[in-house]
């Protein structure tokens, strides 16, 4: 009998998006069920009662909430697969720790703020200044590897390259320039692009931007 997996998500959420990384990269056949947050479906509540948020994977019925731990429990359910996470205790507690800093930062929140509040002119170049200099401490994490990892794609891969579909929202609206205060991070989301497990489970920068324009109108902002 085969395993029921079902992802409750919402097409622009860069979690969500990890969740649909991880299971391409370990070729899992899922049910995919978008969400409307405005009127959340009984099963999302039912599943994740604590938060009320997506993404949730839902494996033979039994739920696994936010996405670096939905991304951590498919590496260890689905072994048959390259591994996401190192076996090094140590090398795997550096991925878990870049995973954290990108969540614990909050390069989401800052990006948030830029394009969804109204800023005075100090608190706009503050906002975006602190959302480069989070980049460029991971740009700085990477190097000269081609992934977070070293040679293999991975758990902070995933974890941050979700974001490219962001990156063109956050640089409009943050009034700044990726490909020149971070190049090395570019160069690196351009080879993570290249993977059809992250191009065909990421959405088009295009298409949010666009739905960032549309939230900017609903919210009076243009």
């Amino acid at each position: 009998m085969d395993d029921e997996v079902i992802l409750l998500d919402f097409w622009p959420s860069m979690f969500g998006m990890r969740v649909r990384i991880a299971l391409a990269e370990k070729e899992i056949k899922y049910e995919y069920r978008e969400e409307d947050l405005r009127n959340k479906s009984e099963l999302l509540l039912k599943m994740n009662p604590v938060h009320q948020k997506i993404p949730v994977l839902i494996h033979n019925g039994k739920p696994v909430c936010e996405s670096t731990i939905a991304v951590e429990y498919i590496d260890e359910v689905w072994k048959d697969k390259a591994p996401l996470l190192p076996s090094d205790p140590y090398e795997k507690s550096q991925a878990k720790f870049w995973a954290d800093y990108i969540d614990q930062h909050k390069i989401n929140m800052l990006g948030y703020q830029l394009w969804s509040t109204k800023l005075g002119e100090d608190e706009h170049e503050a906002i975006s200044k602190k959302l480069v200099e989070c980049l460029k401490v991971l740009e700085g994490a990477l190097g000269n590897k081609p992934y977070f990892g070293g040679e293999s794609f991975g758990f902070v891969d995933i974890a941050l390259i979700t974001y490219n579909s962001w990156f063109y929202s956050y640089e409009t609206f943050g009034g700044f320039n990726l490909k020149e205060e971070c190049p090395k991070l570019i160069t690196w989301a351009k080879r993570c692009m290249e993977k059809e497990s992250v191009s065909k489970s990421i959405t088009d920068p295009n298409k949010i931007y666009e739905f960032v324009k549309s939230a900017r109108k609903l919210r009076g902002i243009e």
